[in-house]
């Protein structure tokens, strides 16, 4: 049978039975979940939905995914079509956190869960939200270079002002640095905030703070692996890379290979699978009524969301092998120049 006909079939066996479900009789035994994403064609959403679909369909579950492509009309109308599909709960990756808000209405008027995956829907009447816990990879990126420089000068350097990670982050950071610069162990000698996490922004900040430091710089809080690799393009033009241990997050395959190289001195890894399982697991405890683990809540506007904050990974040197055991990198991707 060809690929159109079989769509043809689907279409109107989902069609009757949308007709014939509606969300106020959610099939608990099969729930069926929406899967709106931001953008498949970024390679990490790609893994993200193979993995929740996977876990999803362990559960009983069955999933209709959908690609914005950074389209924010284009998520929109994908939500509303998700919606009239009937549809017990929806999971969105959204690409603007802030026009969802109409089409969350529908969906709740429709009976329908709404899960907040990765990035928090904000003034919107979602159900939950899950995340990796942000201060606590602030808390590894600051413990990760006292390991290395218990004293010394240390260079802060934010993430973008506009983005709220950013701040949660220094905010991690601090709880780690502050007990420090009390007792005078450690001194701040600058920080800033990277406009849009631009690697070259990051490497021309950094550049002034050497000079204005005689080059007396002995570790760089960066808050994620681009501002992290502009901030070791600077260091190596003075001939310091290597010696000033540089964080970063995100385990980007650049980082990795310059944790590899010992010119960054640790990343911060998501395990994406494990996200993308836990979010199938939550988004079927919501339809069939059951209680999800929570461990937080976040504040978007409209209500306090129940939260799910799941634990990164730090990694260095030592345990970087971690990725190709998980299947984040092939060992073939980490030792390709």
């Amino acid at each position: 049978m060809n690929t159109k006909v079989k769509a043809a079939i689907l279409s109107v066996m989902l069609a009757l039975s949308s007709s014939m479900a509606g969300s106020a009789y959610a099939d608990a035994k099969n729930p069926k979940i929406g899967f709106s994403i931001d953008d498949l064609r970024v390679e990490r959403w790609v893994r993200d939905r193979d993995f929740f679909s996977a876990e999803a369909e362990k559960l009983g579950a069955k999933v209709f995914v959908q690609s914005a492509d950074a389209s924010e009309q284009r998520q929109i109308s994908q939500i509303e079509n998700l919606i009239s599909r009937g549809v017990d709960v929806l999971v969105i990756v959204p690409y603007n956190a802030t026009v969802l808000n109409n089409a969350i209405r529908e969906a709740k008027k429709a009976n329908i869960k709404v899960v907040s995956y990765d990035r928090l829907i904000l003034n919107a009447d979602i159900d939950a939200y899950i995340s990796f816990d942000n201060a606590k990879v602030g808390e590894m990126q600051a413990e990760g270079l006292v390991q290395l420089k218990p004293k010394g000068n240390y260079y802060l350097l934010g993430g973008a002002p506009t983005d709220n990670n950013a701040k949660i982050l220094r905010e991690g950071q601090m709880k780690v640095l502050q007990p420090l610069i009390d007792k005078g162990d450690i001194k701040v000698v600058g920080k800033q905030w990277v406009k849009d996490w631009s690697a070259s922004e990051a490497m021309s900040i950094v550049e002034n703070a050497l000079t204005a430091n005689n080059n007396k710089i002995d570790a760089i809080v960066a808050s994620n692996d681009g501002t992290a690799g502009g901030a070791i393009q600077a260091l190596a033009s003075q001939k310091l890379s290597g010696k000033v241990p540089v964080s970063g997050q995100d385990a980007d395959l650049a980082a990795v290979k310059r944790v590899m190289a010992g010119t960054q001195a640790m990343t911060v890894y998501k395990p994406l699978k494990l996200i993308a399982s836990e979010a199938a697991k939550l988004a079927v405890q919501l339809v069939r009524n059951e209680k999800p683990a929570y461990n937080s809540q976040y504040e978007n506007g409209l209500k306090k969301v129940n939260t799910l904050l799941l634990k990164p990974v730090p990694l260095t040197k030592a345990n970087v092998n971690l990725l190709v055991e998980e299947g984040f990198y092939t060992k073939a991707q980490l030792s390709a120049n």
